[in-house]
């Protein structure tokens, strides 16, 4: 009866449980679980398995950059950088508010790494996020307009519950991708975060844009509730170490 009670867990999938049952089984009879506590365990089990596996997929699919943990994060006075603050995002309620991040520091400083650290840690509190590099990002826009596939790419970020736009306002972008980052800004507005890196401060982005009325709009969904992070310190960069 055991057996076929793990064999049915594994046709329905239920993969967490089965693979606990079957531990339980191999422990002596006067060490196995009454039946409510075994009930628990396996709920639990299954709960925790998907809970990974859960995981597992939105960190594959976010295509973060680099493989960071929170844990690696150097907090210091002369990056700017507080374990205070980066403690208030680390917990995600950022994500649940719908507000926004805001990272800005010269080249080399760990902006990037930053970004992907709390990429990593939205994905393992269950929140599906997506990366782009700048460059990428307008290149598939490109791609989706030719191919018709803008509205359904569209509806892909506007599911994603933090979106990570890096390498902002290194090189121009055209009108068309303006309102398109608009329309995907509105889409988000109060709902879901948005985390943006950028050699550019914060008070320039407005220039960088080059439109005022579109340069207004977007800011105006971006800045009011954005959490700042303006690092310092010299480049983190070497052979064996590439951060942006």
């Amino acid at each position: 009866m055991k057996n076929a009670s793990l064999e049915i867990m594994r046709q329905m999938k239920l993969t967490g449980m089965a693979d606990a049952y079957e531990g339980l089984l191999h422990l002596p009879v006067n060490q196995q679980p009454e039946a409510h506590e075994l009930l628990a365990r396996l709920v639990d089990a299954e709960k925790q398995h998907r809970a990974h596996k859960r995981m597992q997929m939105f960190l594959r699919l976010s295509k973060l950059r680099y493989p960071a943990v929170i844990q690696d994060i150097d907090c210091t006075e002369s990056r700017n950088l507080s374990k205070e603050k980066l403690m208030t995002l680390a917990d995600c309620a950022y994500i649940r508010r719908g507000e926004n991040v805001l990272i800005s520091g010269a080249t080399g400083c760990g902006k990037s790494y930053l970004a992907c650290a709390l990429g990593h840690t939205a994905c393992v509190k269950g929140y599906r996020t997506l990366y782009f590099n700048m460059n990428r990002f307008t290149e598939q826009i490109a791609l989706a307009k030719t191919d018709g596939s803008l509205i359904k790419w569209m509806d892909r970020i506007k599911k994603a519950q933090l979106i990570i736009l890096d390498d902002f306002g290194l090189q121009p972008i055209t009108h068309e991708v303006k309102l398109i980052l608009l329309q995907i800004l509105e889409d988000r507005y109060e709902r879901a975060a948005t985390l943006i890196c950028s050699q550019l401060p914060v008070g320039k982005w407005h220039e960088y844009f080059d439109e005022p009325t579109i340069a207004d709009a977007i800011l105006d969904r971006i800045i009011p509730k954005g959490h700042r992070i303006d690092l310092k310190g010299k480049s983190l960069r070497s052979p064996s170490k590439h951060l942006s």
